[in-house]
């Protein structure tokens, strides 16, 4: 039992799942701003423009039932915003991924050891020998 403590304590604490918490709570506050924008701000707009009330309901027959289009309406204007907002995020921060992914690939690639090896070897051989190291440097441009 405490191996599985210990490790849904390392599985809470990381920082993806911690990244993760701090975007629910944001994203509930972040929707409430959005629902206010869109009943106090998009609707009436929306509503000048249909020249009817947009919060409008429905009847359906004399049941007293009714079918609230304009809470429909602005419930689908209000996804619609959340949407294109976390669009525009992801967008953001996969630019921004990208952006490192970039500069790490604009480093330029060590030579593998044997490389490396070779570079001494014919560094060596320059010093004891400058006319065998030249004729072995033109041999590999041929090659």
């Amino acid at each position: 039992m405490g191996n599985f403590i210990k490790e849904f304590k390392e599985f809470a604490l990381k920082g993806n799942v911690m990244d993760m918490a701090v975007g629910v709570i944001i994203g509930g506050a972040f929707t409430g701003i959005v629902t206010a924008f869109t009943d106090d701000f998009i609707t009436p707009i929306l509503g000048l423009v249909g020249g009817a009330e947009f919060g409008g309901t429905l009847p359906l027959g004399n049941s007293g039932q009714a079918l609230l289009w304009g809470h429909f309406v602005s419930s689908v204007v209000n996804f619609l915003i959340m949407a294109f907002i976390l669009f525009c995020i992801v967008k953001a921060m996969n630019a921004l991924v990208n952006l490192g992914k970039k500069k790490e690939e604009e480093k330029p690639a060590e030579d593998p050891d044997d490389i490396k090896l070779l570079k001494e070897m014919l560094a060596v051989m320059k010093e004891q020998d400058p006319e065998a190291a030249k004729r072995a440097e033109e041999k590999v441009k041929k090659e």
